[in-house]
């Protein structure tokens, strides 16, 4: 059935298609080099970059669907090379707002009409997005921020999806099987992703879990949810102003102390992440600011999630693993966490491991910067493709994001020391030096008891030697009759020399009948002899060296 939705997207696909087409044919030369025949040609970083900056260009022409795909696109190094990674990572969702006639149907329409629910409302939106724009107004004397879903976003990025799923199978050919599977799943995982952004009434539930999580740190200020006026459309939160986080001037204007303000925020993404289990994952400075007394506002908890306390487990085993400079244990963390393939050869990725810290210039680890440790993990994703989990991948951009706005706050920030004193303070460096100990002793005591079993053994042993009663038996099982194999190929070997012989001497004195009989024997015996050759067989031996084996030895004896 033609469906109104369906005729947007066919008109969609094309409009896309034309987008990318000449993207994909570049690809396909540098599979081809001429379309349909001749090799594969190389491609340098520079063209990467190029080609990655023609896509974010297309991405953002194709309007809020492709603008929120560029994002989560920039989260999966399994799929694109790390030069895509590193320019679609500076894509920020801002889109001019809608007018304000079409946004004030949607406010009516879950809340009922604007003058009656608000005591103001400003219809000049402060900030829009892809899916949604943000108004200032008051409600029962206090400012809040009214979000506000775009007017007719539905349909546009339901259209969109079908064209995505659509182009799923035409993508794939031009791609490996690895990186197939990968981009298979993205779809469904993307579609499920930007279903749940539009969703007001999830991150409503998000912010209050979020806000909740924080309600004791005066470091960190979460707006609270206005719920009489919030909807699946509209969500309508507490306004908290502030300086927006890379407006370095106005903080040093303001006398706010940058390095402490970078560990604040980083020691909140810590919590969030390894303490919480749910976090805010779209941390650009347009959804972070600070208040004059140094506190640090989160905006937009659209883009959040939610991390199981498996995945938990190991990033606090990869900061410790870091912070220790254990590089095995580094990798199994990576490893188990889905991060890098376990068929990786664990050597390489030592030497990757220890090139990135090498690339500190020999100083500590702890001033390692975690988003060149994440750079290198990436580059290995990328040649070892596998389908990272979607939280894990969030998990990785915010790392990298939430250092890169450290950084500008405090070029000499160390996030890795940092991470390592906020472990300490918790106890995970000191609870996982109990588990090595435990570990430890459990072996030490194992070994003790085998110290303690194998002198008395070995003197028995000792005395049966001595005494010339010592018997160590091998039980060949032969299931396969493989010495009636050995047997037969001897009896036809000898058949066959004889009968060659015979036939050479019959053949010498002119016996052609003679010699023909023989000739025909030989051939019979050579066919049987090829036989067993071709045969496969196997022996076991068993070797019989146990106490009841002794024992029932000795009752015979």
């Amino acid at each position: 059935m033609v469906t109104l939705v369906n005729l947007r997207a066919y008109r969609r696909f094309f409009v896309v298609a034309w987008h990318f087409l000449p993207l994909l044919l570049s690809y396909a030369r540098d599979r081809r080099r001429f379309l349909l025949f001749g090799g594969s040609r190389r491609v340098d970083s520079e063209t990467r970059v190029e080609r990655a900056n023609t896509l974010l260009e297309s991405l953002l022409t194709l309007g809020p669907t492709f603008i929120k795909l560029g994002q989560l696109l920039s989260t999966r190094p399994d799929i694109l090379p790390p030069e895509y990674v590193d320019v679609l990572s500076k894509l920020q969702d801002e889109v001019p707002p809608a007018d304000w006639s079409e946004a004030e149907k949607v406010v009516e329409s879950e809340l009922g009409p604007v003058a009656r629910e608000f005591d103001s409302f400003d219809t000049d939106a402060i900030s829009g997005a892809s899916l949604g724009q943000v108004y200032a107004a008051e409600v029962d004397d206090r400012s809040v921020a009214v979000k506000v879903r775009r007017p007719g976003i539905e349909d546009l990025v339901e259209a969109d999806l079908r064209v995505i799923r659509w182009s799923v199978p035409v993508l794939m050919r031009f791609i490996g099987e690895a990186r197939a599977f990968s981009l298979e799943t993205l779809a469904d995982e993307f579609a499920r992703t930007i279903r749940q952004e539009m969703d007001y009434d999830r991150e409503a539930t998000m912010l209050t879990e979020i806000r909740e999580n924080f309600a004791d740190d005066e470091d960190v200020a979460i707006p609270a949810v206005v719920e009489s006026h919030s909807g699946p459309r509209v969500l309508t939160m507490e306004y908290l102003g502030g300086t927006k986080i890379n407006d370095v001037a106005t903080l040093d204007e303001k006398g706010i102390d940058r390095t402490d303000l970078a560990e604040t925020l980083q020691r909140a993404y810590l919590q969030m992440i390894i303490e919480d289990g749910v976090f805010h994952a779209d941390p650009h400075p347009g959804n972070l600011a600070v208040r004059d007394d140094g506190t640090v506002v989160f905006y937009d908890f659209g883009m959040s999630g939610r991390v199981d306390a498996f995945i938990q487990e190991k990033i606090v085993d990869f900061y410790v693993a870091v912070a220790n400079q254990d590089i095995d244990a580094i990798l199994d963390a990576l490893i188990e966490m889905g991060t890098l393939s376990p068929e990786a050869d664990r050597a390489t990725m030592g030497e990757v491991m220890e090139l990135a810290i090498q690339d500190a210039r020999g100083e500590d680890i702890e001033t390692y910067r975690v988003q060149q440790i994440v750079s290198q993990v990436e580059d290995t994703i990328y040649e070892f493709p596998l389908r990272l989990p979607s939280n894990l991948a969030l998990v990785l951009r915010v790392a990298t994001v939430v250092e890169g706005v450290c950084v500008t706050l405090d070029p000499e920030f160390d996030f890795i020391a940092v991470a390592t004193d906020y472990l300490t303070e918790q106890g995970y460096r000191e609870e996982s030096i109990k588990q090595f100990l435990e570990q430890a002793s459990d072996e030490v005591q194992a070994s003790a008891q085998s110290l303690v079993r194998v002198p008395p053994k070995l003197e028995r042993t000792l005395d049966r030697t001595d005494r010339d009663d010592l018997y160590v038996r091998v039980n060949v099982e032969d299931d396969d009759d493989v010495f009636d194999l050995f047997a037969k190929r001897l009896v036809y070997g000898m058949l066959l020399s004889f009968s060659l012989l015979t036939t050479g001497i019959l053949y010498t004195f002119s016996t052609l009948r003679a010699a023909v009989v023989a000739g025909a024997f030989t051939f019979v015996v050579a066919g049987l002899l090829y036989r067993s050759f071709r045969e496969r067989r196997g022996i076991r031996a068993t070797p019989q060296f146990t106490r009841q084996n002794l024992r029932q030895r000795e009752e015979r004896e």
